[in-house]
């Protein structure tokens, strides 16, 4: 909740005859002009002085109501809360109808010093005077709805247990903003390294250990370079710069080789004239959140998002909407790798005071539901700071002046990072990954090759892409759904994995693969000797039926994509089942599920003339059929190169 100071014209009103008090019309010339003085320390910016002839002037003047509340503003401004509050409470006790505005200011006083019943009673004294401006309706209400949350919310404190991060990392400068590739591998975060200069430091994790923080010095220059962004694979990163204009504008950068390449500073229309920070990557790298001043918002400071295009290009920017952003401030956006779950601070939502960290999550539609607060003592009367979650959900990250060391200058400041366990009712769906090196099955050199990841309950692409120079690839997998991997290259076979986590309640480890391809064979393949065959991971049928599930269809459409690709080969396609039931059903249903691909094929533009299908039934397992998980195996489609 951010303070809302009234202007002195606005507190101010005009003076009643037959009152107990004095007004400024009663004041006599000597007073009158240490008012006056005040006023003019106040226009001058000067709120100190001003304090000061009004405490002269009301030891002469008890009874001055004006100056009671135009110093009881000035104590507000300056956040000297319990003075405020005396100075509010004496001004209404002079006379309760006088300036019900001062009930409003009161409760804000009262709400900065967690009196937060206090500060509701005033606040429902405010409606009552039936003088409240449909402006100062909103804000009030606000107000309102912070000190009851607040008020329930310490009565109902969440677990919270901060631990530091190692010395290797904290030091006596300020670290914040941090954010962490999928595996956890790496840490980067910025320093503040004077106070006005920032950079960007990185640490990476040895075992448990985290290892000394350095500067990206690739990525660092004299200006101020922050809050960094890194991608799922830790290959890329968004981060901000102030160059010489003054503004904070986007950069984006990648490694190549292990080496960080000069990074690019985005163009129009994501970045403008004015502010833009805090950049965001999706675990894809496809979705760009950030924070920003420009037009169009619904505050000074609010979140916006950019998706970037086939060709690299990325969109207009999209304001994130009144459900997230607020007539205040919001910042550090997180958007979790479940692709659903959003972090962010605001002083706009209701809260316990100043920036609160709150989570929301995207509905079916694409809509974002309503925020929510992180709660008590996660979330304090103080400023929190920015927060990322690790891949499983249960462990979060964040930045915080108010746990660690105070004798760190003013002027530097003296954020730290803290990690802890993160509740339940606060954690995002959790996610995996798919970390794999694709090389040729011959030479086993690296490969570049094409990926695409596709949830197969839509048939919907999750993400697609190439393989790094180094042959690698690390793609996040939220929990559940089912996903298709198919790798291709030209002049190799394709491959394809499939990864249930549809009804897995728990996280599963990483999947850690070497993926080797095979060069398409060029000579003495025929129907007698095929080449080795290729299992089509992800061709599902009916329980005991031939009839192809929905899920099949991307597995099949890359199959024709290689047939069409290579329009001189033919294929035979093998049926093969477990032992469960009769053989001879077995044979059959192998036979039928194979041709069922074969009509597929055919149906969508493939010649029939290269298309063969056997089945074998159970007579060729390739692994036990004493477990499910071998049985498994050996239900499966394949096909073979005969020509």
């Amino acid at each position: 909740m951010r303070l809302l100071v009234a202007t002195l014209p606005i507190l101010l009103t005009v003076s009643l005859y037959g009152q107990d008090y004095l007004t400024v019309k009663d004041l006599n010339k000597k007073a009158e002009k240490q008012y006056e003085t005040a006023q003019s320390h106040i226009n001058a910016g000067q709120n100190t002085a001003a304090i000061e002839v009004l405490d002269k002037l009301l030891q002469k003047e008890p009874s001055f109501i004006d100056g009671h509340l135009m110093q009881a503003d000035l104590h507000l401004r300056q956040r000297a809360f319990a003075k405020a509050e005396s100075g509010f409470e004496t001004a209404l006790r002079l006379d309760s109808t006088y300036a019900p505005l001062a009930y409003y200011l009161l409760a804000q006083a009262e709400f900065e010093q967690q009196k937060y019943a206090e500060a509701q009673t005033h606040l429902k004294v405010y409606f009552a005077t039936g003088k409240v401006p449909q402006k100062r309706m909103t804000e009030a209400r606000q107000l309102l709805r912070s000190a009851e949350f607040a008020a329930e919310a310490i009565q109902n404190p969440v677990p919270f247990a901060p631990q530091p991060l190692p010395a290797t990392i904290n030091t006596d400068r300020p670290e914040y903003l941090p954010s962490m590739n999928a595996n956890g591998e790496f840490l980067v975060y910025t320093t503040r390294t004077t106070p006005r200069n920032e950079d960007i430091f990185i640490s990476q994790r040895q075992d448990s250990t985290w290892g000394p923080g350095q500067p990206l010095d690739a990525l660092n220059t004299p200006f101020n370079d922050s809050s960094p962004s890194l991608s799922a694979d830790g290959r890329a990163m968004a981060f901000a710069r102030n160059d010489r204009s003054g503004n904070f504008d986007l950069y984006y950068a990648r490694q190549e080789n292990g080496t960080w390449q000069d990074p690019e500073r985005l163009p129009a229309p994501v970045n403008t004239g004015g502010f833009e920070s805090q950049p965001a990557l999706s675990s894809d790298g496809n979705l760009l959140l950030f924070v920003s001043d420009r037009e169009g918002g619904f505050g000074r400071l609010d979140l916006w998002a950019t998706r970037r295009n086939p060709d690299g290009s990325w969109r207009d920017p999209q304001n994130l909407g009144d459900m997230i952003n607020t007539p205040l401030n919001e910042q550090a956006p997180f958007f979790h790798p479940d692709g659903q779950t959003l972090y962010f601070m605001s002083k706009g939502h209701p809260g316990m005071g100043q920036y609160d960290l709150f989570l929301a999550r995207l509905k079916p539609d694409g809509s974002w539901g309503r925020p929510y607060n992180l709660g008590y003592p996660i979330n304090t009367a103080n400023n929190e700071g920015a927060l990322i979650v690790s891949l499983d959900g249960k462990t979060a990250y964040f930045d915080t002046d108010q746990l660690g060391p105070t004798a760190r200058t003013q002027e530097m400041g003296n954020a730290d990072l803290y990690t802890f366990d993160l509740y339940p009712d606060a954690r995002p769906q959790p996610a995996t990954y798919v970390k794999a090196t694709v090389r040729d099955a011959s030479t086993k050199r690296p490969l570049r090759a094409k990926l695409e990841f596709v949830r197969l309950n839509t048939q919907k692409t999750h993400q697609q892409g190439l393989t790094d120079e180094r042959g690698q690839f690390l793609v996040v997998l939220p929990m559940g759904q089912d996903y298709a991997l198919n790798v291709s290259r030209e002049g190799y076979l394709f491959h394809s994995e499939n990864f249930a986590l549809s009804e897995l309640t728990d996280l599963t480890e990483p999947y850690q693969l070497i993926i080797e391809l095979r060069p398409v064979p060029e000579t003495d393949i025929s129907v007698e000797k095929p080449s080795a065959p290729v299992v089509l991971r992800n061709v599902f049928f009916a329980s005991g039926s031939a009839e192809l599930k929905q899920e099949s269809i991307p597995e099949l459409n890359q199959l024709k994509s290689f047939l069409e690709d290579n329009p001189e080969r033919g294929i035979i396609i093998n049926g093969h089942t477990d032992n469960v039931g009769e053989e001879a059903d077995n044979l059959a249903l192998s036979e039928a599920r194979a041709k069922a691909v074969r009509d597929y094929l055919a149906s969508h533009g493939i010649n029939p003339i290269r298309l063969g299908y056997k089945g074998y039934g159970e007579s060729r397992p390739i692994a036990t059929n004493e477990t499910p998980e071998g049985r498994a195996l050996n239900r499966r489609t394949e096909f073979e190169i005969v020509k």
